[in-house]
């Protein structure tokens, strides 16, 4: 473990969550499945009170500060079928005449049920903003409300006692170079390595780093997720990521690999 680091997890749940997609299908707002990193640095800035979007072109204070905080999250055991959480379609309707000069405003969007998630963090201790958040995690704190997308969304990270999920681990950062293992968290794609260099996206996209056997609860998830933000464009930047629970090969070309001795399996964290 590298000295001053801290590598901690909590659970985030909430009744629904709403993390919308900046694409429309006929007229339907559409969410991400997954939390992703844009969203989960939000809810780690109100947690420890940094200011959210002021001013259109500019970048919010908790992803200015929290950018680079490694990350990695996975859906918790029981809260989702094969990474997928239940989904509902709701309607609001807006008559007010001075918002809608052209007539009512009708919006539809799709919102998850009951969405559930372990959030990790490699948290530096030297940097205040990793302090403040190991403090507050373990307490169970937050400066704001956090939410899952919107603000009516409350999201959790207490139990059902109303004490603090907070986890904190012995880990080491390494590669599996035998036997085959299990990494818990989303796999990013684009964190796949050769030759200590990052691979071209061509074999990226055709790299399969995964041991094929079949049994009747072996799933793979893929989406298409944010990890940040295009600074000239100031648009999501999208990864391809799995989840799954098969096994990896061994030497899997992998970067950014944790491994949690108590719990003998891997995390992603980026």
């Amino acid at each position: 473990m590298a000295n001053g680091n801290k590598l901690i997890s909590f659970d985030l749940t909430g009744d629904f969550g709403f993390f919308k997609k900046p694409d429309y299908n006929d007229g339907i707002l559409l969410s991400y499945n997954m939390l992703h990193k844009p969203a989960l640095l939000g809810i780690l800035g109100a947690i420890i009170g940094l200011k959210g979007y002021e001013r259109k072109g500019e970048f919010p204070e908790y992803h200015l500060r929290l950018k680079d905080l490694p990350v990695g999250i996975e859906p918790l055991e029981n809260s989702h079928e094969r990474g997928s959480f239940q989904k509902t379609t709701v309607k609001y309707s807006n008559t007010v005449g001075y918002a809608n000069a052209d007539g009512n405003l009708l919006i539809e969007e799709v919102m998850l049920i009951k969405p559930a998630y372990r959030c990790y963090l490699l948290l530096d201790l030297s940097n205040p903003d990793h302090s403040h958040l190991y403090t507050n995690l373990k307490e169970g704190k937050a400066e704001y409300i956090p939410y899952l997308g919107k603000n009516e969304f409350q999201a959790w990270w207490l139990d059902e006692n109303g004490e603090s999920t907070f986890q904190e681990y012995e880990f080491e950062r390494r590669k599996a170079d035998s036997g085959s293992f299990q990494v818990s968290t989303m796999i990013n794609k684009r964190k796949v390595i050769l030759k200590d260099e990052i691979v071209d996206d061509d074999f990226c996209d055709n790299y399969n780093p995964f041991e094929i056997t079949f049994k009747a609860d072996t799933f793979m998830y893929f989406e298409r997720l944010p990890v940040g933000f295009n600074a000239e464009l100031f648009q999501y930047e999208i990864c391809d990521f799995t989840l799954s629970n098969f096994p990896l090969k061994p030497n899997t070309a992998l970067d950014n690999l944790y491994f949690l001795a108590a719990l003998d399996y891997y995390v992603q964290l980026s």
